[in-house]
């Protein structure tokens, strides 16, 4: 069954794009070989004062895939892990990995040694790519392993191996921040270090990739259990390659602000795989910093930002933003968690900027679906992209609900993941099939509107029942933000002993707004702008909320807190 021929959302469908895509057969190797030759000399990346053209990234991923499979005895479909920060060996890395007809199994590198075995054992993992800073913890979880299980080769890089000899006494970047990358890190013994493995010249076997090799297997969390890893093929990510490139007017011309980390699905997206496919230029940040992240906006006329809204609000927390100069951007999008409206708003009527909003998974490949910039609607999904076929349906019946009313999201599309990785179970519930289409349970919560445009309520499990009322803490966040102390706001559940539950929330204040506001000053604004069942009965201040590598706040963290202040209540 293809995707709806008269879908109320392709009334809306901007006129320059096609409805489907037409998807080049090739693996994505093909697209650094295809982007090198094209553009020999142009910049790739930027990164710290350096320049790395595409001729040499394509040399060094050829001479590192050398030594993987010969050094390394690397063979094909054998996965690989990927431990770092965003720098140019994090791209060298994806492709020397994918020329070895490998799998990129990328690993958030806040990981600790406890959490990072477990992505060699359940990868089956027996090399790992690495920066110094993190050898350690790669070889304190290695030591835990069974010796059976354990990893046989370790590459590490200094983020130095991608800089300048010295920094530029002009440079936009934090002195903290330039000696952290050059901080010298003992490498563990047996290690090999980045410039030997490349200075040696391996030459790799001549490439005989197909479209439909796993090619990347990153891993997402879900509700329950251990992580598991996603797979990609080649295929589904070269959809998404050349579909968000094609959204976003991306060309060779294009100049990306590449700070959503390259472990994540949206970084490897839009930092690893479609730069090089349309050989545009990537400005890559190490860490998120908002005064570096707008010089570089300035400094290198940056025209593509995919960013977390929380990055924007971050932006507004700075005292300088008023002097940012951000009049280079043509695109600038985002997604992982909804873009408070106030906060797009402000963006607009501040510096003439659309937030063009997005929605994905790690098991889409990133987006599925987005906003048309020509048409974006705020704290909104978006449409269905090229191919995509999504409903909204009840949770327990599967069938479809109304227009407007909240279901889960199931979508259908040729970027969607084949399965998870040694887990059949979670692949079956994971999806249904309804009329010869195979449709992926997204486990989010949403309503479509009469235009065909989605939009989320909430995770399945994210909800908090108030005396019967079903109270979802997003649309509360996005209300609080309304308020103008409120930077950043988490809603989550409190027990109480007569509504069985009741609504907290958890802010980040404004600078200008510390040490003025109360927090009954809050709950009074919010009691005059939310239904009496929804407003936040308790209001707790913090310095900050807790947020994953890419920037999503983890709303879980809180909660568990929460929850144990309650029972160790309950207890005495």
């Amino acid at each position: 069954m293809a995707p709806h021929a008269t879908a109320p959302h392709h009334a809306f469908w901007p006129a320059r794009l096609p409805r489907t895509l037409t998807v080049p057969e090739t693996p994505l190797w093909h697209n650094l070989t295809t982007s090198a030759a094209r553009y020999p000399h142009k910049a790739a990346y930027l990164f710290a004062g350096a320049s790395l053209s595409y001729t040499e990234l394509l040399q060094q991923a050829e001479a590192l895939a050398g030594w993987l499979q010969q050094v390394a005895r690397v063979e094909p479909g054998e996965r690989v892990l990927l431990f770092m920060q965003n720098c140019p060996q994090y791209v060298v890395s994806c492709y020397a990995i994918l020329r070895a007809r490998a799998v990129v199994v990328p690993v958030n590198p806040m990981n600790k040694a406890d959490e990072f075995g477990h992505y060699i054992s359940d990868a089956d993992a027996r090399v790992a790519l690495c920066t110094a800073e993190l050898a350690q913890v790669v070889h304190s979880a290695n030591e835990a392993q069974p010796a059976h299980q354990r990893l046989q080769h370790l590459l590490v890089t200094r983020y130095a191996d991608a800089m300048p000899p010295t920094d530029a006494p002009d440079s936009p970047m934090p002195s903290a921040m330039q000696a952290w990358l050059r901080a010298e890190h003992p490498l563990p013994a047996g290690a090999t270090a980045w410039a030997q493995a490349l200075q040696a010249e391996h030459t790799p076997a001549p490439y005989e990739g197909q479209s439909d090799d796993l090619a990347l297997l990153p891993y997402t969390s879900g509700t329950t259990g251990l992580p598991k890893g996603c797979m990609h093929s080649h295929r589904s990510l070269m959809h998404n390659a050349v579909g968000s490139g094609l959204w976003g007017h991306v060309g060779a011309d294009s100049v990306t602000l590449g700070v959503v980390p390259l472990f994540h699905i949206t970084g490897m997206l839009y930092g690893v795989l479609t730069p090089v496919l349309y050989g545009s230029t990537v400005v890559l940040m190490p860490r998120w910093d908002r005064e570096l992240a707008a010089a570089l906006i300035a400094q290198h006329q940056v025209s593509h930002w995919t960013c977390i809204p929380t990055m924007i609000m971050d932006l507004f927390g700075s005292p300088n933003y008023p002097q940012f100069n951000l009049s280079s951007l043509r695109f600038l999008s985002g997604g992982g968690a909804a873009m408070p409206e106030a906060v797009a708003q402000r963006l607009k009527d501040e510096f003439g900027i659309s937030f063009a909003e997005g929605y994905g998974l790690t098991e889409t490949s990133a987006p599925s679906h987005a906003n048309p910039p020509e048409r974006a609607k705020l704290q909104c999904l978006g449409m269905p992209m090229f191919g995509t076929d999504s409903r909204v349906v009840d949770p327990v019946t599967l069938q479809d609900v109304p227009t407007g009313e909240v279901g889960e999201i199931i979508t259908s599309g040729p970027m969607v993941f084949q399965g998870y990785w040694k887990h059949p179970e979670a692949t079956a519930a994971a999806f249904i099939e309804r009329e010869g289409r195979r449709y992926f349970r997204t486990g989010d919560l949403g309503r479509v509107d009469d235009e065909g445009y989605f939009f989320i309520t909430d995770r399945l499990k994210r909800m908090i029942n108030a005396s019967g009322f079903k109270v979802w803490p997003s649309e509360v966040e996005m209300l609080l933000y309304r308020h103008p102390a409120v930077l950043e706001a988490c809603v989550i559940a409190s027990r109480d002993a007569y509504r069985g539950e009741t609504v907290k929330a958890v802010l980040v204040l404004r600078p200008e707004a510390r040490g003025t506001t109360q927090p009954d000053d809050i709950i009074g604004w919010a009691k005059d702008h939310m239904a009496a069942y929804k407003y936040p009965r308790i209001v707790e201040f913090a310095d900050g909320l807790p947020k994953s590598g890419a920037g999503k706040v983890l709303w879980r963290v809180l909660q568990a807190e929460e929850d144990r202040k309650a029972q160790a209540a309950e207890a005495t």
